[in-house]
């Protein structure tokens, strides 16, 4: 199941529609992992690691390490799969990502989970510190993290910042997180590169656009919720009890949100 094309690593499993499903800053194609059987009946499932990220390359070094980078890097390996349109799913920076490939025409849909890129002008100091923080400490504490990760109380401090019900985190995927987040190659870069950077020109995006937020999403602040840039059919929702990260909180509840704004002529109203 697991296959390299354009130097990015993915999965691809499932029947039906394809979906593209994009995780967000320091994770990989893991974070999707509680949606898989949800989603797979419905969907052939492409889980990719976003250059830079996982185990895929680092972009081209001309190529920038922001979400519009991304979504060329994308474009060649839907090309090398000959997949014209997927449905694409995307958290954090990840649904930032799916934007980009919807303004470029690779998107039959787009559901946009938590999305980053939406703030005015740069990313809100908050979230670049939080992220920063987390991944300096992360690698500075690396060899307590295991041990951490497995115990409840050590999980719900240490992911309460990014996943509203920790408990439903298991102990491996938690350490299997912390770790892919600490040891993520391009982070630093990354983060450089895509705080200067916005969501730009997506009204004109044809396709049904949809936007979730975690009711209790404790990273990305109101201010950079924007509107402004998103096509005007764009559907906006509130995902109850859920984090910024919120695919183990309520998979169920995410599984149906991606499916509702993945159905051919989905409803997009403003």
């Amino acid at each position: 199941m697991t296959s390299s094309g354009a130097g990015i690593r993915f999965d691809r499993l499932g029947t039906g529609e394809p979906l593209l499903l994009l995780h967000g800053t320091g994770g990989s194609r893991a974070h999707w992992r509680p949606l898989v059987d949800l989603l797979g009946g419905q969907r052939e499932l492409l889980l990719v690691d976003l250059p830079g990220h996982g185990e895929s390359d680092p972009p081209h070094p001309r190529s920038p390490h922001t979400p519009a980078g991304y979504a060329a890097v994308l474009e060649q390996l839907l090309d090398e799969l000959g997949i014209d349109r997927p449905h694409l799913a995307g958290n954090s920076v990840g649904g930032w990502t799916a934007l980009e490939l919807a303004k470029r025409g690779r998107a039959r849909s787009v559901v946009a989970i938590g999305p980053a890129g939406l703030w005015r002008r740069n990313d809100p100091w908050r979230c670049v510190f939080q992220l920063w923080a987390q991944h300096k400490l992360g690698r500075a504490f690396a060899p307590l993290t295991p041990g951490l990760m497995r115990n409840p109380a050590g999980r719900a401090v240490l992911l309460r910042g990014t996943v509203a019900k920790p408990s439903r985190v298991p102990p491996d995927a938690a350490v299997d997180m912390a770790v892919t987040y600490a040891q993520t190659p391009c982070f630093e870069r990354h983060l450089s590169a895509t705080r200067r950077e916005r969501f730009q020109g997506g009204r004109g995006i044809e396709v049904p656009v949809t936007v979730a937020w975690g009711e209790k999403d404790r990273l990305v602040p109101a201010k950079a919720r924007r509107r402004d840039e998103l096509p005007p059919h764009t559907r906006v929702l509130t995902l109850a009890a859920c984090g910024h990260l919120p695919m183990w909180d309520e998979p169920e509840l995410v599984a149906e949100t991606i499916l509702d704004g993945a159905e051919e002529g989905a409803p997009a109203t403003p």
